[in-house]
């Protein structure tokens, strides 16, 4: 494996237009922290860049919805997203947008380059464009009904109700999300990045120079190419965006999946005055961590856009997770069906490692995974608490016990420490191998095996009882479980930050280098250690219910406002509608058609005579109940047999959203007889 003298880890730009959720945690940022973490302490010179992406039509729809600007939107979201980051601990060293005066500096010049290099394909293609508007319409300006599924509010790229991917030429009776109007198709001319002519090379590249790559990633890539590449629009008709700095493109920006991984390179410069070194350095590594949806931008495209630009390193490795589920379904940002992070740290102050934990260990690395509320409290009370916390409080408490606090003096050693210091040097090996490979589950699993070697060393040698019997082998045994406490603090920290700390602050620790975990003597004979606290707490059953009612809740207005209202019916006229008798009725008898679930005969007062009614209304009231009750009524409707039973007139009823029928009454008492016109 190469040697590299620095590295560049980037993680995907969050979108700007709504807050991060525990699957971009999972999938991005979670592991792209303890890499550069473990990096750090390692201490190689490294780079972390992070930003927020805030170009891009869902940002103007957003704002356009809300009345407010596109700049007022991404502010907003940037603010919080960035906020989140930094009380979770994603310890980023420069958190940037693509707003930015630099980001649009660096992005038009990066087109330009490619542009005098004659890299673009100018092509003349016809455009919806809104008359009313005088204005050109990106995809998700346009909504029309499905052709797949017949949903009469799908996008121009993708119909959210069946999840098919679609063009705005697709759509049924096509309409502009601003005016309402039907558009017409307009010729625009927009440049493209013909990615077919780099095919050859990128199968090289990737196919045949990258098979480390995860399968995942890799699989990916292959079935991109296999089918075969096309030119890919790099330009928009949009005035939100980086300007393109041609004359003949006014009123033109630069597609939001071309000038957002530039990002990393603006962010880079906004770092570092010598930030070419970490782009353009042979020596350097670049890596980007992102979610499975963005594996062709930065596998492919980003790729494609830095070689022909000349003077950039490519990326080494682009390690893509899986998504993340919650409670069995698909985390959706439009259903509210997520964990928002900023929420979590309300909800949960103090407890960001918990989560951290749960998300590292339960990672979508190679699969989709599930996160559920029930196995996060069974990951905190069962492991961190039971085990990594266990561990801990026994060590220190017996150290305060037996010594007064202070580190004794280790007497002879036996084969129980050696085969310790043995299982040390592996673990730390395995764990180093597996974070360089990636495999931040793997890494996660070895560090935990530290405190159960711990809490078995304890549970064998039983010091509580062997300080009656043999005081001097107690001190070799507290001795080497408060170094395992210690080489717990330095390998846990790029998993568990602040847990590894507070632990810090309680063994009254000093940093300590990487390598020295395996001297076994990080805290020396007589060195005072401070009073210990409990490292995790136990979650209990109703904190748990809360967050379950929460996402019961939102289960329950989705289903509620996916019930769709019925399409309007065929037109009348007025005078057909005055040929219709409606009256106020009063109900005077109830009673249920005998062998029929579903029907109720009533006798009704119309203030034009008492008459009897057969309603299907069995399955939403009690005949009892609605004796007395005022409706309306259909009179002049013919009358028909319902079960031999002869039903004079219609009850009038509504359907509400979860399907059950409701009587249409008037709101105040009101004569029998009233007409209702």
């Amino acid at each position: 494996m190469k040697e590299f003298k620095r590295y560049t880890v980037t993680t995907a730009l969050p979108y700007a237009n709504g807050p991060v959720h525990i699957g971009h945690l999972a999938g991005v940022y979670v592991p792209a922290d303890i890499y550069v973490r473990y990096l750090r302490l390692r201490h190689k010179d490294v780079i972390f860049i992070g930003g927020s992406d805030e170009h891009g039509v869902p940002i103007t729809l957003k704002a356009r919805n809300e009345g407010v600007t596109p700049q007022q939107v991404v502010d907003r979201y940037h603010n919080i997203i960035k906020e989140s980051f930094k009380k979770f601990g994603i310890s980023y060293d420069i958190y940037s947008r693509t707003s930015s005066q630099i980001h649009h500096e660096t992005a038009a010049e990066f087109f330009k380059t490619l542009y005098d290099k004659g890299e673009f394909v100018e092509k003349i293609s016809k455009q919806y464009f809104d008359e009313a508007e005088s204005q050109f319409l990106a995809d998700r300006y346009i909504i029309g009904t499905c052709p797949k599924c017949e949903y009469e509010a799908a996008y121009g790229d993708q119909c959210e109700n069946c999840g098919s991917s679609l063009s705005p030429e697709e759509l049924i009776n096509p309409r502009s999300v601003i005016s309402g109007n039907k558009p017409i198709l307009k010729e625009t001319k927009h440049w493209y990045l013909p990615l077919d002519k780099y095919e050859n090379w990128l199968k090289q590249w990737i196919l045949e120079e990258h098979k480390e790559w995860k399968p995942n990633v890799y699989g990916q890539c292959k079935s991109w190419l296999d089918a075969g590449l096309f030119p890919r629009a790099v330009t928009r008709d949009l005035d939100w965006g980086v300007k393109v700095p041609l004359h003949e493109a006014e009123n033109k920006v630069l597609y939001v999946w071309f000038d957002a991984p530039i990002g990393y390179i603006s962010a880079t410069k906004e770092l570092r005055p010598d930030w070419e070194k970490y782009w353009k350095d042979a020596e350097t590594k670049l890596v980007h961590f992102i979610g499975k949806d963005n594996i062709v931008f930065h596998c492919i495209i980003f790729p494609s856009m830095l070689k022909q630009e000349g003077s950039y390193i490519l990326p080494e490795n682009v390690p893509a997770n899986e998504f993340l589920n919650l409670e069995g379904d698909k985390i959706s940002t439009s259903r509210n069906w997520a964990v928002w992070l900023h929420e979590y740290l309300e909800d949960f102050p103090n407890k960001q490692d918990v989560l951290r934990y749960v998300l590292c260990a339960n990672a979508p690395e190679t699969k989709d995974s599930d996160f559920t509320w029930k196995d996060f409290q069974a990951r905190n009370n069962n492991e961190l608490v039971a085990i990594l916390g266990n561990f801990i409080n026994r060590a220190l408490v017996l150290t305060h016990k037996y010594y007064d606090g202070k580190i004794p003096v280790p007497s002879e050693i036996t084969d129980k420490e050696k085969e310790i210091r043995e299982e040390i040097l592996k673990i730390k090996s395995d764990l180093e191998k597996n974070i360089e490979n990636y495999k931040f589950r793997e890494a996660l699993k070895d560090f935990m095996q530290i405190s159960r070697i711990g809490n078995k060393y304890l549970a064998d040698t039983e010091p509580w009882k062997l300080i009656k019997t043999d005081s001097e082998r107690v001190k070799t045994i507290m001795y080497y479980s408060l170094q395992l406490c210690a080489i717990s603090v330095v390998l846990g920290e790029i998993f568990l930050p602040f847990s590894m700390e507070k632990l810090r602050n309680m063994l009254n620790m000093e940093k300590t280098d990487w390598e020295d975990v395996l001297k076994f003597d990080l805290l020396k004979p007589e060195h005072k250690i401070n009073q210990a606290e409990l490292l995790f707490e136990i979650i209990d059953d109703a904190k748990i219910e809360e967050q379950l009612n929460k996402l019961a809740k939102t289960k329950e207005m989705n289903e509620s406002s996916a019930k769709t209202v019925s399409p309007q019916k065929e037109e009348i006229t007025y005078d057909d509608f005055v040929k219709q008798d409606i009256r106020v009725a009063t109900i005077l008898e109830a009673e249920k058609v005998p062998k029929a679930d579903k029907l109720v005969k009533l006798l009704v007062d119309t203030g034009i005579d008492k008459r009897t009614i057969v309603s299907g209304i069995a399955e939403y009231y009690k005949p009892e109940e609605i004796i007395g009750k005022q409706v309306c009524v259909l009179v002049n409707l013919a009358p028909r047999k319902l079960r031999g039973i002869e039903s004079a007139g219609m009850i009038l009823m509504a359907t509400d959203k979860d399907g059950s029928l409701k009587f249409v009454s008037p709101e105040n008492l009101t004569a029998n007889g009233s007409v209702i016109s």
